[in-house]
C-alpha cells in the first residue's frame, strides 16, 4: 500500500467528498489514506513546502505552488453566481475597504485575491481563523469580515449585514466565469501511472458521495459550525456538484483569468502556466 497523505479542510464540503475515503467504503487501488485536516491558509502554506502527497489548496496560492503540484481536474469549489462575501455590522460603502481594518481567512486564500481584485488593495489585513471572522467583526475588533465557508450562510444569526457579494462581482465581471476558490492538487513526485490511479480513487470518493447523497450529508454534518440539516445540505450542494467532478472548459478557464486578472494587478508576482492532470 502506497500511503498517501490527504489534506483538506474541517468542513462539510471538503468531508463530503472524502467520505468514502475516510468510511472505507470503495476501493483504493493500493493506497492508504491518512486525512490530514486543518484550515485552508495552513494547507496553502503547508503546499508551499510541498509537505503533503495530494492537499487541497486555493486557486490563489496554486501562483506559488505550481512547481510543486499540478491541480487534478476534480475537486475544485466553485460558485456559481455565489461565493465569499464581505460583511458588517453596519451598511458600508465597498469601496472604502482598502483603507478599513478587514477581517481575513487567510492572504493565500482565492477570496482574498477576489477582494482585492474587487476593490484595490486592503492596506489593512486582520489574518484570522476562517471560523472567527464573523465573531471578530460582531466584537468591532475589525470594520469587515470576508467570509468563507459556512458563514455565507450563517452571519445574519449573528446580526451582520452582506456588504460584498464577490460570486455576483466575478460573474458580472467576466460575463458569466464560475468563481474559482479552492482546488485538489497532487504533488509532482507521484508520476505516470500511478498518479492517473490516484485521480481516479479521488473522483471515485466524490462520486460516491453524489450517489449515496443522505450518508454523505450525514458525516458532512460532523464538521458544520452552527448549521442545521438543511442549511447543511444546502452548503454542499453549494460547492460539491457536477463542476466538482470536472471543472469544465469554463471552470478551467476561470481559472487561468483569475490568475491572469491577479497578475495584471499586481497582486501576483509571476505569469502562471495552470497545468491540471489529464486522465
Amino acid at each position: 500500500m502506497t500511503l498517501i497523505r490527504l489534506g483538506h479542510s474541517p468542513d462539510p464540503d471538503d468531508a463530503f467528498m472524502f467520505y468514502a475515503l475516510a468510511k472505507d467504503l470503495i476501493p483504493t487501488h493500493g493506497f492508504e489514506f491518512e486525512h490530514v485536516l486543518r484550515d485552508i491558509e495552513t494547507l496553502n502554506r503547508w503546499a508551499m513546502e510541498g509537505r503533503l502527497e495530494v492537499t487541497a489548496i486555493s486557486v490563489h496560492a496554486y501562483a506559488s505552488v505550481a512547481d510543486k503540484y499540478r491541480l487534478l481536474p476534480h475537486g475544485a469549489s466553485m460558485g456559481e453566481q455565489y461565493g465569499p462575501m464581505v460583511v458588517a455590522r453596519e451598511a458600508i460603502d465597498p469601496a472604502t475597504l482598502p483603507s478599513l481594518k478587514v477581517a481575513v481567512p487567510g492572504l493565500l486564500t482565492s477570496a482574498f485575491l477576489e477582494l482585492q481584485l474587487a476593490v484595490g488593495r486592503i492596506a489593512e489585513p486582520l489574518v484570522v481563523p476562517f471560523d472567527e471572522v464573523l465573531d471578530v467583526v460582531e466584537r468591532g475588533d475589525a470594520d469587515a469580515g470576508l467570509v468563507i465557508h459556512e458563514g455565507q450562510l450563517t452571519y445574519e444569526s449573528q446580526g451582520l449585514i452582506n456588504i460584498l457579494d464577490l460570486g455576483t462581482w466575478w460573474h458580472d465581471l467576466t460575463g458569466g466565469l464560475p468563481l474559482p476558490l479552492g482546488a485538489n492538487a497532487v504533488r509532482r513526485d507521484i508520476e505516470g501511472d500511478e498518479m492517473v490511479r490516484l485521480s481516479h480513487v479521488l473522483r471515485d470518493s466524490i462520486q460516491y458521495s453524489l450517489d449515496n447523497r443522505d450518508g454523505a450529508l450525514a458525516y458532512a454534518a460532523e464538521y458544520g459550525r452552527g448549521l442545521d440539516d438543511a442549511l447543511n445540505d444546502q452548503f454542499v450542494g453549494m460547492y460539491v456538484n457536477d463542476r466538482t467532478l470536472d471543472y469544465g472548459e469554463d471552470g478551467r478557464e476561470a481559472v487561468r483569468e483569475l490568475l491572469r486578472r491577479g497578475v495584471e494587478a499586481g497582486l501576483i508576482d509571476h505569469a502562471v502556466s495552470v497545468d491540471f492532470v489529464e486522465d
